[in-house]
């Protein structure tokens, strides 16, 4: 009897090490407390574009030739809020400090979408590898040190970490070389504890991996946007089978289509979004539109997509009629060159961008009006036999109940204070997980046996060869992408021979996460800001003001200090808004059905019932107060450059001045949070005159970053 007790014990201890079933959980449930795993939370972190620069000094200049390293000026403690100066460490150290204090426990796995090197800003100290590894290292671990298990000696993640390239973090920014070569070398050895062991060849190759941060459930990808970015030009966009953006989406494929036959959801994150706009073209045509095919064709996968880059916190929609890569003629690639690299995108205020936005957005179809709670019940509306009602032909320029003519792209705002710094914390639906195997306890599990599988397919699908360290530029392929671009395909022959199509989900697949609220469903998030102006608690005197141009000084331009010694408030982030009682926005959750109406209301010049401005109560006002209110004099900023800058290009065509009960609150809204409650109120109003441009004093300084 003794023997068989001791052949059962082992049976079951054998059977927890090696399963992930119900068995393993009741086991888990008998060890002590300490050993005991903890319940997801439904909550992660999205941090981004951090920028710390070990040259900052408090005090000095934010004027363009000083860049925050010299001179005299009103640099803080903390950052120069409103000002192109980078991050200086003490930010950083004190928003780690801040998040293992108040939402570490809290949370299930942290996205960190790039950028952890200061701009090559400064000509008096111009960056080199050592820097921007040495940047990109040290911030690494404060993430392991920040998410590491307690009394663990190995320093082992307590949850997991998405990394990320930001365009500063390679030498010269903006240009990287297909892979293998020794940023990626180097970067798989600095993310070791981030990247999967079985994806570390694969990361080699191209920058790309997933984790399984919910086992057998979720994915969150980690997309190598500098192989899609227009300012790379060391690649060619994604349309040449010679060029890594075609090997990243054949990856990227694959791996979608594995998690589609495997039952799970995925997370696509990034440094530089899909922004598509007269004035901001980020991605290579040929990205975007194969981007945008395989979010259509993995709909049912695909949960949502989180990048940075563009410092502003705002979103963006794909509208996939505007998909034309499949056209046997003349496909979109051909219609958009790509800027060399001393011909980079026209510089273009952020006002513009956000413009352009809200314009395209004034022409979306009403959603409200077709799309009720229950869309089931929406369709098969019909007025007579063999007529469509009118709200059936609504539905159809919407894409269907569900709105799945449209994606959603959600660009997290800067931790680097260009507004002010900034952390999200999304939350996800995770209804039926509650027993769900968390990823800590699955590390030990050994690699999926498919992996291999995956990349032979991926290598078999891209014949060249792979290079030596010092790659160089293939001149013969810009050559043939040239030639190409000027064919003109005959209809007969398809012009993109060596597309895959992917697979669409199946017609009795249900809709995915991203437009129908389920498990997995991102359901909103709280935004926390610092606010730099009243935690440096500098005092200024006016001095003579100096012309800026493309650099921003910030609020603090032509100011000096008052004090000799800084006397900083205690630290702290605090919420700025969170989506859940946001009375303004609106946002039921985070699918595209609720971006679109949220799109259509912003969009809408005239405001709709309940979104003007004589709308706005009390309340709605108060969710900018702060302590920094009672220090106005302080915070008394020489306003706006309106007078020295001008625009000449028009948005729109003439309209009258609305008065006052006529502007659209959620519109300003929208642009107050996307400089972080930063603007006067000065500054907010000149937005909502279709006849007059905004005037602020910003410019695109660093690549597509506004």
């Amino acid at each position: 009897m003794k023997m068989r007790a001791i052949a059962s014990l082992l049976a079951g201890c054998l059977l927890e090490f090696s399963t992930a079933s119900p068995v393993q959980s009741a086991l888990q449930e008998l060890q002590p407390a300490s050993h005991q795993r903890h319940a997801l939370s439904g909550r992660f972190l999205h941090i981004t574009d951090l920028h710390p620069d070990p040259y900052y000094k408090i005090g000095s200049s934010t004027e363009e030739s000083k860049a925050c390293h010299g001179g005299k000026g009103m640099a803080g403690v903390y950052g120069a809020e409103t000002s192109d100066c980078d991050t200086p460490y003490s930010l950083i150290n004190a928003t780690f400090k801040w998040i293992k204090e108040n939402i570490k426990d809290d949370i299930d796995f942290v996205v960190w979408t790039g950028d952890s090197a200061r701009h090559d800003s400064d000509e008096h100290i111009p960056r080199t590898q050592k820097e921007v590894l040495n940047t990109n290292r040290w911030v690494a671990e404060k993430f392991a040190e920040t998410f590491s298990k307690p009394n663990d000696p190995t320093n082992s993640l307590s949850i997991p970490i998405i990394s990320t390239f930001g365009n500063n973090d390679i030498l010269p920014h903006n240009i990287l070389l297909s892979g293998p070569n020794k940023w990626l070398k180097s970067y798989k050895d600095i993310w070791h504890k981030f990247i999967p062991e079985e994806q570390r060849h694969g990361f080699e190759r191209g920058g790309w991996y997933y984790v399984e941060v919910i086992p057998h459930k979720l994915a969150v990808f980690s997309l190598n946007t500098l192989y899609f970015f227009n300012n790379n030009a060391a690649v060619d966009g994604c349309s040449l089978r010679s060029e890594p953006g075609f090997e990243h989406f054949e990856w990227l494929r694959i791996q979608l289509q594995f998690m589609r036959e495997r039952g799970m959801k995925a997370i696509l994150t990034g440094h530089v979004p899909p922004a598509r706009t007269d004035s901001k073209k980020l991605w290579d045509e040929t990205c975007w539109q194969k981007y945008t095919l395989w979010l259509q064709q993995y709909r049912d996968v695909v949960v949502g997509g989180l990048y940075g880059h563009m410092n502003i916190d705002h979103f963006m929609l794909q509208d996939t009629k505007e998909i034309d890569i499949l056209d046997a003629e003349e496909t979109a690639a051909s219609r958009f060159i790509r800027a060399s690299l001393d011909d980079e995108l026209t510089i273009q205020s952020a006002n513009d961008y956000l413009e352009e936005l809200r314009e395209n957005w004034s022409t979306l179809p009403n959603p409200a009006a077709v799309i009720k709670e229950e869309p089931d019940h929406v369709e098969g509306d019909k007025k007579k036999k063999g007529k469509k009602s009118k709200k059936d032909k609504l539905l159809k320029k919407i894409g269907g109940p569900w709105g799945e003519r449209f994606q959603v792209t959600n660009v997290g705002p800067s931790l680097v204070p260009n507004y002010f710094p900034t952390l999200r914390v999304i939350e996800y639906n995770i209804t039926g997980l509650e027993n769900a195997v968390i990823w800590a306890d699955a590390q030990s599990v050994s690699a999926s046996q498919k992996m291999d599988w995956l990349e032979e397919v991926v290598h078999a699908s891209n014949p060249k060869e792979e290079h030596e360290e010092g790659i160089s530029i293939d001149e013969d392929d810009e050559e043939s992408i040239l030639k190409k671009k000027k064919k003109k395909g005959k209809k007969k022959k398809p012009s993109n021979p060596d597309l895959t199509v992917p697979s669409p989900p199946s017609k009795s697949s249900p809709p995915g996460p991203a437009y129908s609220p389920q498990s997995l469903t991102m359901l909103g998030y709280t935004q926390y800001f610092a606010n730099l102006t009243y935690i440096n608690n500098a005092h200024f005197v006016d001095s003579e003001d100096v012309e800026a141009d493309k650099w921003r000084e910030g609020k603090h331009k032509g100011k000096k200090p008052s004090d000799k010694d800084p006397k900083p408030r205690p630290f702290q982030y605090q919420v700025e808004y969170d989506t859940f009682s946001d009375p303004v926005f609106k946002l039921k959750d985070m699918t595209v059905r609720s971006y679109l109406k949220l799109a259509h209301r912003i969009g809408k010049y005239l405001p709709e019932k309940g979104d003007s401005i004589d709308d706005l109560d009390e309340a709605d006002n108060d969710e900018y107060d702060d302590p920094a209110a009672n220090d106005e004099d302080n915070n008394d900023d020489d306003g706006t450059d309106a007078d020295k800058k001008k625009k000449k290009k028009e948005k729109h065509k003439k309209k009258k001045h609305h008065k006052q009960k006529e502007k659209n609150k959620v519109w300003l809204q929208f642009i107050q949070r996307a400089f972080v409650g930063t603007l006067s109120d000065e500054e907010l109003r000149t937005f909502d005159y279709q006849d007059q441009a905004p005037v602020m004093d910003l410019s695109e300084a660093h690549d597509g970053e506004l």
